[in-house]
């Protein structure tokens, strides 16, 4: 519960409601409480044609008689004990101490009697029949502000659980985009919207109950279990003799429910991770015709949620027929126990005083209306307590990823950037995503400022996470990346990437305008500047003549309403707009048509003059434009040098850049 406890402490930051929340809660514990006590007036009064000023002034009279009884009984044992031998005065003087501790007893309820004889004869009607008019109104005011309490109550618990629903899902947030690259991989994105969606709502529904029904039913059943013990505490205590095998039972099974509710969260978010594959690659499943092949890995999936969730099923169906079975048992003791006296008008049990005088049948019904007033609490604390232990349990998951530090983190004391950047190096640079599988190994490359680099190589050799080093998307496993000699590890990585202007061949648009989406990373450029920059990417054109609202056209979630070329010339007009340093073009033309490929060619041509610019291609007419270009190979670097030099020397280049097959044709 430590977890689920962290969550606690954010709605205990909203004071007001959780101070009006309790106490709506003991009102309503209180009124509970109070519409039992009128089975006394009922029982021994109205039942036997009195109204309550007869009954208390029947009771005081009782009183009075039993305070001459035990009066005339420590006189007469005060007199044998100033006669009595040696061995019988113990007994006596024993004897004696009883009576006047029931005397003292007697005595005080005497003076409470007679304290509300005046108010009870002032207020409270005289007839049995007028005396049972008032127990029916009380009850129904009392049941009207009861169920007033209750309803301000349950606004006052959904606002907390609303709040800690809106708080955490923002922390949450905060910290999924406060993640590099790496730690953010380690989860599935269907793991990621399972945590985000069901598990921070089954949070929220617990911190609910915590200040809802886990504060008011509790209170509900303190309440009437305090009046059962005013009554007589000895037989309270005798009918819960089997509360602590209870408690060990719900203690078992609230440890067991938790492990199965963690179990069910992971297999859901298998669920969720299968829907977002099937979702995203619908076009593939349909043109091999895989969609039997599908189904058949979803119920699988499926299938093993539905066995952890009937595992929960079968814990949480243990839960009340455990209570109400040791709930039924106490009852029954009572009312046995309580008979037994009440029949026999005695104070004793197995030699144990249960009271201080016989007890009468509205007293003992009393005792078992608080008894079943208390049973039904449980009852419904019992309904609440998977809820509990799910909110337990997603807690741990929400937590243990709200915990996770991030392996890129901003430097103690950043160093700040020169006002223009100049010369880049990676100084033998390896990299591995995981230990004994390196990416890159001891790479060296230096590259001046304004210089056009382009990067190519055959699929996985490290071209696209070389790349990714510069902005600190990922740190070099050993080695460093530096401008003009500063370790980017001493840089605030805001500071780094605000310098830097990346456009990669995933293309990602926001669900946003068009104009929005080019404004992207630059949000207080004007709409001007942003037509500028799409002119410059030959994106204004289609905007402004296939898109009904041109700029204001929405894009779709990931871009869908637009076409792939379309997308990469939004994301390139992003990337002029923001005007960086240094570019990085990861295949950014690759999904342009030749026409747009030779336009976007002369505005590359002019847009890298003056700035440091990396391409990866394998282009021939991209890499045209490089001063120089860097061929990788197994994570490192095989040759360098310009398009004629390497067309002549490196083979790989002349593979890699179709060089052969154009010379051939």
């Amino acid at each position: 519960m430590g977890n689920f406890a962290r969550a606690i402490q954010i709605a205990l930051r909203h004071r007001f409601t959780v101070v009006a929340s309790i106490l709506c809660s003991l009102m309503v514990a209180l009124f509970w409480a109070a519409n039992i006590t009128v089975v006394l007036p009922i029982v021994d009064g109205v039942m036997h044609g009195k109204s309550v000023p007869e009954m208390v002034d029947e009771w005081i009279e009782n009183k009075n008689i039993r305070l001459a009884e035990l009066d005339a009984e420590l006189e007469t044992h005060r007199e044998q004990l100033t006669n009595a031998p040696g061995n019988a005065q113990q007994a006596l003087r024993f004897q004696i101490g009883h009576c006047e501790d029931q005397r003292a007893d007697a005595n005080a309820k005497l003076k409470r009697y007679l304290f509300f004889r005046p108010i009870v004869q002032h207020w409270l009607p005289i007839t049995p029949f007028g005396t049972l008019v008032a127990i029916c109104l009380f009850l129904f005011l009392g049941t009207l502000l009861k169920s007033l309490f209750r309803i301000a109550g349950t606004f006052f618990m959904a606002r907390l659980g609303m709040l800690t629903d809106f708080e955490l899902r923002k922390q949450l947030y905060r910290q999924t985009l406060r993640l590099d690259l790496g730690t953010f991989r380690q989860n599935s994105s269907g793991d990621l919207m399972n945590r985000f969606t069901g598990e921070i709502t089954s949070i929220a529904l617990g911190t609910q109950m915590v200040f809802g029904m886990a504060i008011r039913e509790p209170l509900k059943m303190i309440a009437c279990l305090s009046i059962a013990a005013w009554i007589s505490w000895q037989l309270l205590l005798l009918t819960m003799i089997s509360a602590p095998l209870a408690a060990y039972g719900i203690h078992w099974l609230a440890k067991a429910l938790k492990r199965a509710n963690r179990r069910a969260l992971e297999e859901l978010s298998s669920v969720y991770d299968h829907l977002e594959e099937t979702f995203g690659g619908i076009k593939v499943i349909k043109a091999f015709t895989m969609e039997s092949h599908e189904r058949s890995r979803f119920h699988q999936v499926s299938k093993q949620y539905y066995r952890r969730s009937m595992k929960i099923a079968i814990y949480d169906s243990l839960v009340s027929p455990l209570t109400e079975t040791v709930g039924i048992g106490m009852i029954l003791a009572a009312m046995m126990a309580g008979g037994y006296l009440v029949l026999n008008q005695q104070t004793h049990l197995f030699g144990i005083r249960i009271s201080s005088e016989p007890l009468s049948h509205g007293m003992l019904t009393l005792f078992y209306g608080m008894l079943a007033g208390a049973s039904d609490p449980v009852r419904r604390l019992s309904a609440v307590f998977n809820s509990l232990q799910r909110a337990a349990a997603s807690s741990d998951r929400v937590y243990a990823l709200l915990d996770r530090t991030t392996n890129v983190a901003d430097p103690q004391v950043p160093v700040m950037l020169p006002k223009k950047l100049g010369r880049i190096q990676f100084r033998d640079v390896s990299f591995a995503y995981k230990p004994g599988e390196p990416v890159l190994q001891k790479l060296n490359l230096q590259v001046h400022r304004g210089e056009t680099i382009a990067i190519v190589g055959p699929n996985g050799c490290g071209k696209s996470t070389l790349m990714n080093l510069l902005p600190r998307f990922y740190d070099p496993t050993s080695g460093a990346v530096t401008i003009d000699g500063i370790d980017l590890h001493n840089l605030r990585i805001s500071d780094l990437r605000a310098r830097i202007g990346i456009v990669s061949q995933e293309t990602l648009l926001f669900d946003d305008t068009v104009a929005n989406n080019i404004r992207y990373g630059s949000p207080g450029a004007t709409n001007e500047q942003v037509t500028a920059a799409a002119r410059q990417a030959h994106a204004h054109q289609f905007i402004t003549k296939k898109l009904a609202a041109g700029y204001q056209s929405p894009c779709g979630p990931s871009g869908n309403k637009l076409s792939g070329g379309q997308r990469q010339r939004i994301a390139l007009a992003r990337a002029i707009l923001r005007d960086p340093e240094i570019l990085i073009l990861d295949e950014a033309t690759s999904q342009i048509d030749v026409e747009s490929e030779r336009l976007i060619h002369e505005v590359l041509e002019k847009f890298v003059q003056g700035r440091t610019a990396f391409m990866i291609t394998h282009r021939p007419s991209t890499l045209a434009l490089a001063d120089r270009i860097v061929v990788m190979e197994h994570g490192q670097i095989a040759d360098v040098g310009k398009f004629e030099e390497l067309s002549q020397r490196c083979k790989l280049f002349r593979r890699l850049a179709h060089l052969d097959y154009r010379e051939s044709a």
